[in-house]
């Protein structure tokens, strides 16, 4: 072979080979580049920016439509959300949150949080608990089982301990009834009229050697003389009276009944009586002070001073740390089943608020071409190379077959 039909048979296929690969390698980047536009004598080069590039909005709303009609739709939402906010996630989730509240509950913060729960609870107690409390009075059944509940439970079945009705014995004898006083009593019990009245019903009712006691001697003269020793011997009477109590033993015996009193032993009548009467006064009692009470202790209570002490007794409590896993456990149980209840309805109204489509446009708007670029070369970049090989054999081809076609034409 000579060598102009060597140049015929080599120049074509390596020539088209050559065109080939780089005509298909500026093809392909010219899908991204130039990354503007570029002018010359004023005006803008055809094909710049690259097709990408200058194209970029409507591949961000296309890229927009197939990922929110065949990848982000509202059942696929539904299924992802279900994924997150199952049971074991949420629950630690609440668990962590509780816990962090519990931390923050401390230093500067723990100050800030007594205050703000000393004034939930003066206002809770103060203003709206009476509000509640006058309301709530005005019901024919206010507190009618708790009372009825407490009465049958705790007070038909109370009885003083030996100490206890000890204590109160001594109370009722030195406190409530010392001898100064039982003396008061008796000058105001011995009136003209009561000691007249006290002497005829003797007279007109007695028989026996009572009879002739009260007819004969009479107990008028007795009871003034009593009443005149009692006015004028203040101390004298007083010694008397102590000694008449100690010697009779009244104490003792007011220890002993205490003892063995129970309002078991009333009749049923007079319990059922006593356990209506004992609710209606209570209720009557909160119907008209209780609102009053209420509000006056308010005043009277350090409310910040408290919140901050319960607050502590929170944090240190070991219940209430145990106590934080079956919170959150039973919050989580709640959630999920509003969930199972509601879920369709709050994905479809997060989607409209959320906006993802919005956002994928936006990000892709906002990847320069240049980011565009390396991203699909990453994804890409072996079956970019292989078009652009795949050029290059094409072309190569084509030329070796015009190499023949011009050598038989020889």
């Amino acid at each position: 072979m000579s060598a102009g039909n060597l140049w015929i048979v080599l120049l074509p296929p390596v020539l088209g080979g050559v065109i080939g690969y780089f005509t298909n390698d500026i093809a392909i980047k010219m899908l991204f580049r130039p990354y503007g536009p570029k002018y010359l004598f004023g005006q803008k080069i055809p094909f710049t920016p690259g097709l990408i590039p200058s194209n970029q909005a409507r591949l961000a709303k296309k890229v927009s439509d197939v990922i929110m009609r065949s990848l982000l739709t509202p059942e696929e939402l539904q299924k992802l959300a279900r994924r997150l906010l199952a049971t074991e996630r949420v629950e630690k989730a609440i668990n962590w949150l509780l816990r962090l509240a519990l931390d923050q509950m401390q230093g500067d913060a723990q100050n800030k949080t007594a205050k703000i729960l000393g004034k939930v609870l003066q206002d809770l107690i103060g203003q709206s608990l009476p509000r509640l409390l006058r309301v709530w009075s005005r019901q024919d059944d206010f507190l009618e089982a708790q009372i009825n509940q407490i009465f049958d439970r705790v007070l038909l079945d109370f009885q003083l301990a030996e100490e206890q009705a000890a204590q109160v014995s001594d109370w009722m004898v030195n406190g409530l009834l010392p001898p100064d006083r039982v003396r008061q009593l008796l000058i105001d019990f011995l009136t003209d009229y009561n000691i007249q009245v006290i002497d005829e019903t003797l007279r007109a009712k007695t028989s026996g050697t009572y009879w002739v006691v009260a007819n004969i001697f009479g107990v008028r003269n007795a009871l003034t003389r009593l009443r005149a020793v009692c006015v004028n011997e203040p101390e004298k009477s007083n010694a008397r009276i102590a000694e008449l109590i100690a010697g009779l033993g009244v104490k003792v015996r007011l220890q002993r009944w205490l003892l063995q009193f129970s309002l078991q032993e009333l009749p049923v009548a007079t319990v059922r009586q006593l356990r209506s009467t004992l609710r209606q006064t209570i209720k009557t009692y909160l119907k008209e002070n209780g609102g009053n009470l209420l509000e006056s202790v308010s005043t009277s209570i350090d409310w910040e001073k408290l919140a901050s002490q319960l607050l502590g007794r929170l944090q240190a409590s070991p219940v209430m740390s145990e106590s934080l896993e079956t919170i959150s456990h039973e919050l989580a149980l709640i959630l999920e089943r509003y969930l199972e209840r509601d879920l369709e309805a709050i994905v479809m109204q997060a989607v409209p608020i959320l906006n993802i489509d919005q956002v994928i446009i936006d990000r892709v708007n906002g990847t320069s071409p240049k980011e565009l670029e390396a991203a699909i070369n990453t994804i890409v970049r072996s079956e970019l190379q292989a078009i652009v090989n795949l050029g290059g054999v094409l072309g190569f081809v084509i030329g070796g077959l015009q190499a023949g076609f011009l050598l038989l034409q020889r």
